[in-house]
């Protein structure tokens, strides 16, 4: 399988092409459409409700995105669409909505967020409530996780889709939840074959890192996350083929 072109000639869009301050918040559908209007790709997060609905949501708690205090997983999808985002009126969005909104005119980049915590196997129901509400849409999609398992699941559940895997230099200053043991184990990339995949998306000050020219040497197609200036997205662009960008105009 291979990434389709599209997702490597327009830069894309982190969580929307979002702007608080301009009542746009991030994974908003004021954020989708801003980004379509541009032209540009986008980035998005999945989170599940409590009646397991995929909704557009990057955190697992809601006081950062909405001053509320609990999880997104302990919500209704109807009662997180009718929670405002901090920023404007806008609301927590489903991921059949911005299927709905952006109809496929720009290139969907689709991240499902760890669900086991560890980035062990414990997941599963995200995976195929995203891929049942995926069929039948047309436009250009690609999917991807720090968690290896989940694009396992995605294999078995959506084979026809592409499929990538979210990648870091993993210090385990960042990322306390796992153990010093499974970040030496993740920053090596080692499941990128298992899992079928065709791309990575790597922390763009990280790509020097051989194994990353390594899958890119073999064929991966090299995606970098997030630039946050010209002077950056050029510095990315010396290793990687695409961007994902948020805080200017790529």
């Amino acid at each position: 399988m291979k990434l389709p072109d599209i997702f490597l000639s327009r830069p894309i869009a982190h969580r929307g092409l979002h702007d608080r301050e301009d009542g746009r918040p991030e994974n908003s559908r004021a954020a989708m459409q801003a980004a379509v209007e541009q032209g540009y790709g986008i980035e998005l997060d999945i989170q599940p409700s409590s009646d397991g609905v995929p909704m557009v949501v990057h955190d697992s708690t809601l006081v950062r995105l909405t001053g509320e205090e609990g999880h997104v997983r302990d919500r209704t999808a109807d009662e997180l669409g009718r929670l405002p985002l901090l920023g404007g009126p806008e609301t927590i969005p489903t991921l059949r909505q911005v299927l709905d909104l952006v109809g496929g005119r720009v290139p969907l980049l689709i991240e499902i967020k760890d669900q086991d915590g560890h980035m062990g196997p414990n997941v599963g129901p995200l995976e195929q409530a995203v891929a049942s509400v995926l069929r039948g849409y047309e436009g250009p999609v690609a999917l991807m996780s720090f968690n290896p398992h989940s694009m396992a699941a995605m294999a078995e559940h959506s084979p026809g889709l592409p499929r990538g895997l979210t990648t870091d230099a993993y210090r385990p200053e960042n990322w306390r939840h796992l153990t010093p043991e499974m970040c030496d184990r993740l920053r090596e990339i080692p499941d990128y074959e298992r899992v079928g995949a065709c791309f990575i998306s790597h922390q763009y000050k990280d790509l020097s890192r051989p194994r990353v020219r390594e899958l890119k040497a073999q064929g991966a197609a090299l995606l970098c996350w997030t630039i946050t200036s010209l002077e950056a997205e050029h510095e990315g662009r010396l290793a990687a083929e695409n961007i994902t960008f948020e805080g200017y105009l790529a």
